[in-house]
């Protein structure tokens, strides 16, 4: 019998289905993910010549250059992390514990920065911190206190989801008793709340430190030559000084950092995940007069960190040297200095590369959710699942960087020779989407009341029955969601995409950081004016996916 006999629900007894279901995905991941990333690992320990040697890494190593920047990189990250927990907690009490009109309007508005692409935070933060913008006299232009703002601002809602899913399933009855006994609110929350938040606060952490470390776009734009990363930092080797070799040193520093981060968000996540399988249904209560704090902080980080920095950019966006007006948007339709293309016609390129990357993305998550969502028997077979499971989450923390670099010398012969075509791009995107939208059809699909298909098989359907009637319907609530998260990150990837576009092919993001690049005040305008536009597109369907999706998902 097979590792995956005796699944106890989904295939009736059929685990060749269940493993055929696994091959695909499992390929994919295999091409192009860990070969590319492997092969751009193993460059680091080859000299000029193809033979082994630990020149290059003993070079990188031995830099003061590299541990500056390493440093800076787990800085930022914990910096990051740390506010956002912080700012994110009392969010995630007051969106997902209390009731109240426009909450969910409020949970839509939250969840946009997070799928808002890195290079419009970016433009965005720096529109405001500008010495012509709104916060200017502060002084924060690529400082270390702008870049964690904008990261903030990045992974605010990957904190208040994570910690309210846990949240609002808490049996409130605890906190009761301890408050009759006469415990102050205070000491309450952490004699009893905090722990049992443990979970799914440290789930929250780890993720947003993994995004924090790999947040390519926010620093480049906005850290200047003071605040480089590793991320940026191969990228420089790379696309500047043409030096592979260190580049692809730098490449194995980086999984490190991303591979331990990965470790602690998975474990954490497990941990979380087992807490939420204990607790009963969603509970809220409407708002009262105690909640003031969780209000007065809530209310500061949305109008303050999250609404300010895109109004400022939208202001910055009708900024000419005439005054307010359309000029910078009605540039759009011409090519502007230092691109081949109008900002249009790079958006009609992001668009079909999106699609074409989110129905790759779809397909290969409908078949990896199938999979993971499958119980067997014995514990050889959820030891596999739990591998597999954590496998198909590592393009989730594996540097986009490192993945376009590794396309770049793996996938220029047969028979993957890819590097001249236009797939290579929506190829990067789906795999940098698969995660997103694995852990969105998941939940759906692990909801499935065992009993539906035991009833199924005593009545007679097979495998493919089943799968059609019970499993399938279930994976079609997710749906909506899934393909927004997919399409929006896929609209807005830059660091995969910046080393594959073609120079008569750029995306939209690839465009507006060759336009914030040049000097001039029609190129700034310009990029003003197009990261307003793939804002907003991003936005629209980021919540045109959450009135489809479930409002049960948590993605994270």
């Amino acid at each position: 019998m097979t590792v995956f006999g005796q699944a106890r629900r989904g295939l009736g007894g059929s685990p060749w289905v269940w493993a055929l279901a696994a091959v695909i995905p499992l390929g994919f991941l295999v091409v192009f993910f860990a070969w590319p990333v492997a092969a751009l690992v193993t460059r680091g320990f080859l000299d000029e010549t193809g033979a082994f040697s630990l020149a290059g890494v003993q070079s990188v190593l031995a830099s003061p250059r590299t541990w500056r920047i390493v440093g800076q990189t787990l800085a930022q990250a914990a910096a990051g992390t740390v506010v956002t927990v912080l700012l994110g907690v009392p969010g995630a009490h007051l969106l997902y514990r209390r009731r109240f009109p426009g909450r969910r309007l409020l949970r839509a508005l939250v969840a946009v920065p997070f799928v808002l692409p890195t290079v419009v935070v970016g433009v965005a933060f720096s529109s405001l911190l500008a010495p012509t913008g709104l916060l200017g006299g502060l002084g924060l232009q690529e400082s270390f206190a702008g870049i964690v703002a904008a990261l903030v601002f990045f992974n605010y809602s990957v904190v208040v989801r994570t910690v309210g899913a846990l949240w609002a399933r808490l049996d409130p009855r605890a906190e009761d008793a301890a408050r009759t006994l006469g415990a102050s609110r205070l000491r309450v929350f952490a004699t009893v709340t905090l722990p049992a938040l443990a979970p799914a606060i440290a789930s929250g952490a780890a993720l947003t430190f993994l995004f924090c470390a790999t947040a390519f776009g926010v620093v480049l734009v906005m850290g200047g030559a003071s605040w480089g990363t590793i991320e940026t930092e191969i990228w420089y080797q790379t696309t500047q000084l043409l030096d592979l070799p260190a580049a692809a040193a730098l490449s194995i520093l980086q999984l490190i950092v991303v591979t331990a981060s990965l470790l602690a968000a998975n474990r954490a996540r497990a941990g979380s995940e087992r807490a939420l399988r204990l607790l009963g249904h969603p509970v809220d209560v409407p708002l009262r007069r105690g909640d003031w704090p969780t209000v007065a902080i809530t209310a500061t980080v949305v109008c303050g960190l999250l609404v300010t920095p895109i109004a400022s950019l939208v202001a910055r966006s009708f900024t000419t040297p005439h005054g307010f007006g359309w000029d910078n948007y009605a540039a759009l339709v011409g090519r502007a200095e230092g691109t081949t293309v109008s900002v249009w016609q790079a958006l009609w390129n992001s668009l079909g590369i999106a699609s074409a990357a989110t129905v790759l993305a779809i397909g290969l998550g409908l078949l990896v959710s199938y999979v993971l969502s499958r119980r067997p028997a014995s514990a050889t077979g959820r030891r596999v699942l739990a591998v597999a499971d954590s496998a198909f989450m590592l393009p989730l923390g594996v540097s986009a960087v490192t993945v376009g670099f590794g396309f770049l010398i793996t996938l220029n012969r047969p028979p993957f020779d890819l590097r001249s075509s236009w797939l290579l791009i929506p190829i990067a995107q789906a795999l940098v989407a698969l995660p997103l939208v694995v852990r969105t059809l998941l939940p759906t699909l692990r909801a499935i009341d065992p009993r539906l298909h035991e009833a199924a098989a005593t009545l007679g359907a097979g495998a493919r029955r089943i799968t059609l009637t019970i499993d399938l319907p279930f994976a079609l609530r997710g749906l909506g969601l899934a393909v927004g998260f997919a399409f929006a990150t896929s609209l807005g990837e830059f660091g995969a995409t910046s080393f594959l576009a073609r120079p008569d092919r750029p995306t939209l993001p690839v465009v507006i950081y060759r336009l914030i690049s040049r000097p001039g005040a029609e190129n700034f305008g310009m990029a003003m004016a197009a990261s307003v536009l793939l804002a907003l597109l991003t936005a629209t369907v980021m919540a045109v996916a959450e009135w489809l999706g479930p409002k049960e998902v948590n993605p994270w």
